[in-house]
């Protein structure tokens, strides 16, 4: 028999004969829970109560091999092991069990896909059952599944532990002598850390008890002599007093040390690559040409990738462009764009030659008019449709509202009761009187209780729109008549 074999043998004890004599519990030659059996209502298992007892059967699973992934599967991890119980180390410490993904992520630095597996390799092997599933709904925020930490009826058949109760609330009331030993090795399993593997030893030789642990997939205790390496000695795992040498006092005694590579201190902004150039040359670009304002700069940037390579500035390619001809309208300004600098590097291939250009052109009547076109010229009006009644409500005359009282609601401004021609005229000389007294009361009352249109038949159109500049406000208003 192999020692593999002889290991499997050791973790599954002989079937154990029941109460009554009669029957022998088979344990199954695999252990595997289909996806309809990994709810909590469907499971056959028993919710375990605490994260120590949860352990013992993560650990038994682990080391039995009942459960092996890649037969359901062709592709995640191979076996059950030590990174699948990192993870059910870190469930076995929550409570609720409602492990995010990027939580675990962030925990045990594995990728996202790869805790997906983990969680899968553990409901498959009846040690997760769902309580609620998460969900992931587009422009919401995403919920984490809840879990309940289950432990297998092939478990209990292996140990011998006898439960009462139904379901999955059953509880343990005793284990069979056969499985005490067992339980008590899983029980030291649990009550230790499974620790992440150390990327790689710098030794060569490397301490026994260090092999072994990482053969078995748990580290125990690691020596220091395993750990630490004496300064100024050898990297061997085993040392002596004689071979160790110390550094004198008088290098200790100040606490400096020169180190044979200082470190370079880098001060300022960091110096920009040709990428960053080509992106920095695009977005000048597009702050200063008009036709380029709605241009993205990615696309700007890759057209500008040879004379940005060559050393141009924005006053430059500026220049250049304003060789030609002034576009109209640029319905698609990278391909126009493409097409000026297509030639570019091969007219203008030294600085000495673009600075001259640059300066010819700030000294150009275009370079002076574009300088004055944002100020001086007509105003575009936007493109969208949308956008342009936004505008026109904007900027249209606005008149003040008026709020007419609860008794003349039903009324409206359609049908004002209008007085007689004597008392129009009595009406409008006193409120002609009182508006250039400042008093504009009773034109303002009418207002309010009857409206524009109806105070406009009575006062006039003229003292109307005079008395509401006044109470709009307005400080360019003057009060007299024409």
């Amino acid at each position: 028999m192999s020692g593999t074999a002889a290991a499997l043998a050791a973790l599954i004890p002989a079937p154990r004969a029941s109460v009554d004599g009669d029957a022998v519990s088979v344990l199954p030659a695999t252990l595997y829970v289909p996806e309809a059996s990994q709810w909590l209502s469907t499971s056959t298992g028993r919710i375990a109560l605490d994260g120590y007892s949860w352990m013992q059967a993560v650990h038994w699973v682990a080391g039995a091999g009942l459960y092996e992934p890649r037969r359901y599967r062709s592709h995640g991890p191979r076996s059950f092991g030590p990174t699948t119980v990192r993870v059910a180390q870190l469930l076995a410490e929550l409570f609720p069990c409602r492990p995010g993904i990027e939580y675990l992520v962030r925990r045990t630095g594995l990728s996202e896909r790869s805790v997906e597996y983990h969680l899968g390799m553990l409901r498959e092997a009846g040690l997760l059952a769902y309580v609620v599933r998460g969900t992931r709904i587009r422009g919401a925020a995403a919920q984490a599944s809840e879990f309940a930490r289950m432990v297998p009826v092939e478990f209990d058949v292996a140990l011998g532990i006898r439960t009462a109760g139904e379901g999955t609330g059953r509880r343990m009331t005793g284990i069979a002598e056969a499985g005490r030993e067992l339980m008590a090795a899983l029980s030291k399993k649990a009550a230790r850390k499974v620790r992440k593997r150390r990327a790689k030893s710098s030794s060569k030789a490397p301490a026994k008890g260090a092999r072994k642990g990482a053969d078995q997939g748990a580290v125990t205790a690691v020596s220091d002599e395993a750990r630490c390496t004496p300064m100024g000695g050898s990297s061997r795992s085993v040392s002596s007093a004689g071979t160790t040498s110390f550094p004198s006092e008088s290098k200790l005694a100040s606490g400096q040390s020169d180190s044979p590579t200082p470190k370079k201190v880098k001060r300022g902004r960091r110096k920009l690559n040709a990428v960053g150039r080509r992106f920095q040359l695009a977005s000048e670009l597009i702050r200063q040409v008009p036709w380029m304002g709605r241009a993205a700069v990615p696309r700007i940037a890759w057209i500008l990738k040879d004379v940005a390579d060559a050393g141009w500035t924005a006053d430059e390619v500026i220049a250049f462009l304003d060789c030609g001809d002034a576009p109209g309208t640029v319905h698609r300004p990278s391909g126009f764009l493409a097409g000026r600098l297509k030639t570019a590097t091969a007219q203008w291939p030294h600085a000495e030659g673009r600075a001259r250009a640059v300066q010819a052109y700030r000294d150009s009547r275009r370079a002076e008019k574009a300088r004055h076109q944002e100020w001086e010229g007509d105003w575009t009006p936007p493109r969208s449709e949308s956008v342009r009644r936004l505008v026109a409500d904007a900027f249209a005359p606005q008149q003040p509202q008026y709020d007419l009282p609860d008794g003349h609601q039903d009324a409206g401004e359609a049908s004002p009761v209008v007085p007689g021609e004597e008392e129009l005229k009595k009406f409008r000389a006193v409120a002609w009187q009182e508006f250039m007294l400042g008093r504009p009361d009773q034109v303002v009352t009418t207002l309010d209780a009857l409206g524009p249109a109806a105070a406009e038949q009575i006062y006039g159109a003229d003292l109307v729109q005079r008395v509401r500049k006044l109470i709009s406000g307005t400080s360019l208003m003057t009060v007299g008549r024409r």
